[in-house]
């Protein structure tokens, strides 16, 4: 084979590739926030988990972005186990549309797609119809490489050295680790598989012998999850080995059904004359097909995963690294995913001052290492919001989702400093035990009175079905200002018993310090509600 032909084989690939990631690109930004519709959906029940998957990853393109995706809500502790066995089965069947579009006989027109796509792309103003202009360029780049792939490849036809390699792939084991093999090196099934049906369309590897290169190819894409779980917790690497099982199940079945029934021979006579569409349904057949196989066996899916990688330390377990990559093409995604982490970043605040507040009127023992495990939490997903922001400034954002962005970052920075206000509480409430302090009922009532306050805070930003009314930020300011007033009388209130020899200095000092924290907490929550107030994000988990 000529140098010339070896050359134009890379330019064709390189030109494959760079297509599929403007349609990436293009599609997802289009599509926008309503990916993140799909996405909440996922936890209704298996049907729209599996749902969710298939349609987010035909839009995006790519089951390893999706499988990684949702490997980062696993790690997080933000989806169970059980429930993203449901959306990678999905995921699994929307990669199968790239095939399908490869197979489509658009060779003719695809520089037309190209010229076309461009120019919308250049001089149409609009948003929406810029990002679509993206997608046809990227299509129409896609099946120019193929064609460049195509025509290099013509003079392997008369390779006896070649002719004899592809033959030796109707042995199971030789396919299946040749998919795989080149699939994990180029980390992309969609790319491995339309090469495979170039070669296919040149009649250089039968499909027969197609089959068992395109189940390993399943089982190849199955390492960028692998990769992506490294940096997760035990939980994310459980996520990652059952998209393995999954595809490694899907093989084990269909090796037996190619070798001893005329599956294969059906599935080529649905097209006899375009091995492209034929590899392409065969694909399509093998993820369907394992996909209601394995439907009633979700949970023992996850159940296996579980005992493949046992638990060490639950405490570890809940406070582990998080996924920290942002797959091409997701970015609405990681919006989406910047909420839920929001979310429950209001949810450990809440849980913990609830605790301490209800140690403060009950004298009750407060759970301090729940606090401390929740502030530690909470810091590090807001290290982690901090990172997505950090990413996603490099990626061409809709304007709604960089709006969004902006205001997320901006409430993760309130939520947090009311955490650190609570932790200041719970130390406040450890030396109020060292010194054996007491707070008369006077103190009490009116602490009691400024822990309402703000629990009141809390369910409402948690409940509000609207934050973008008048009343509903004037309910939080109302709020905010009764603590202003209530923390003025209350330390005047305070000195006149320091005066009047009813409370001692160390009561006098403590109280004060109690005083200044929440009413920072309740300036944070006024923060809140006018960030929540220019936006539809809400922190009910």
């Amino acid at each position: 084979m000529e140098l010339s032909y070896i050359r134009n084989l890379l330019g064709g690939l390189a030109l494959f590739l760079y297509g599929m990631h403007m349609m990436s690109e293009g599609l997802e930004q289009a599509a926008g926030n309503r990916l993140q519709s799909v996405l909440e959906k996922l936890t209704r029940n298996p049907f729209t988990a599996i749902l969710a998957g298939a349609v987010i990853t035909a839009v995006i393109q790519s089951s390893s972005a999706a499988t990684v995706m949702i490997i980062g809500f696993v790690s997080a502790g933000l989806m169970p186990l059980k429930k993203a066995v449901w959306f990678i089965m999905g995921a699994n069947v929307g990669t199968t549309i790239t095939g399908q579009l490869i197979a489509l006989d658009i060779d003719l027109i695809a520089p037309l797609f190209a010229f076309f796509g461009t120019i919308m792309a250049t001089f149409l103003k609009k948003r929406k119809l810029h990002y679509i202009g993206i997608v046809i360029t990227g299509l129409g780049i896609l099946f120019i490489g193929m064609n460049m792939m195509k025509d290099a490849m013509k003079p392997l036809q008369d390779s006896a050295a070649f002719i004899r390699m592809m033959t030796a792939f109707s042995n199971p084991l030789y396919g299946i680790f040749a998919g795989a093999l080149f699939t994990a090196v180029i980390q992309s099934s969609s790319a491995s598989i339309g090469i495979l049906q170039t070669l296919a369309s040149q009649g250089l590897i039968s499909l027969s012998s197609s089959a068992f290169v395109l189940f390993g190819q399943n089982i190849g894409t199955c390492i960028t999850a692998c990769i992506a779980s490294l940096n997760g917790n035990r939980n994310a690497k459980r996520a990652a080995a059952i998209h393995l099982l999954f595809n490694i199940i899907g093989t084990a079945v269909f090796i037996l059904i190619c070798l001893y029934t005329p599956f294969i021979d059906l599935i080529a006579s649905w097209s006899p004359n375009d091995p492209m569409l034929q590899i392409a349904n065969l694909h399509t057949c093998f993820n369907i097909l394992t996909l209601i196989m394995l439907i009633p066996f979700g949970g023992l899916l996850a159940d296996i995963a579980v005992w493949l990688i046992p638990f060490k330390d639950k405490e570890a377990e809940r406070t582990s690294t998080l996924i920290e990559e942002i797959p091409i093409g997701t970015s609405a995604l990681a919006v989406n995913q910047m909420k839920i982490y929001l979310q429950e970043m209001f949810h450990l605040a809440e849980e913990s001052f609830l605790s301490i507040s209800d140690s403060f009127s009950n004298d009750t023992k407060c759970e301090d290492e729940l606090i401390h495990t929740n502030e530690d939490r909470v810091n590090r997903l807001h290290f982690q919001i901090s990172e997505f922001m950090k990413k996603l400034s490099h990626l061409d954002l809709q304007e709604g989702d960089q709006q969004q962005c902006n205001i997320i970052f901006r409430l993760a920075i309130d939520i947090e400093r009311i955490s650190d206000h609570i932790l200041n509480l719970l130390e406040y409430g450890s030396m109020m035990n060292q010194h054996e302090i007491i707070f008369t009922k006077p103190i009490q009532e009116e602490l009691d009175k400024m822990t309402e306050n703000i629990q009141r805070c809390f369910h409402f930003l948690k409940e509000a079905n609207s934050y973008q009314s008048d009343a509903s930020l004037s309910f939080i300011g109302n709020l905010e200002q009764q603590m202003d007033d209530m923390c003025h009388t209350y330390r005047e209130n305070q000195i006149q018993r320091l005066t009047s020899d009813t409370s001692d200095s160390k009561t006098t000092v403590i109280y004060s310090d109690l005083l200044t924290n929440m009413e920072r907490i309740s300036d944070h929550m006024k923060n809140l509600a006018e960030a929540l107030y220019m936006t539809n994000i809400d922190l009910k988990a």
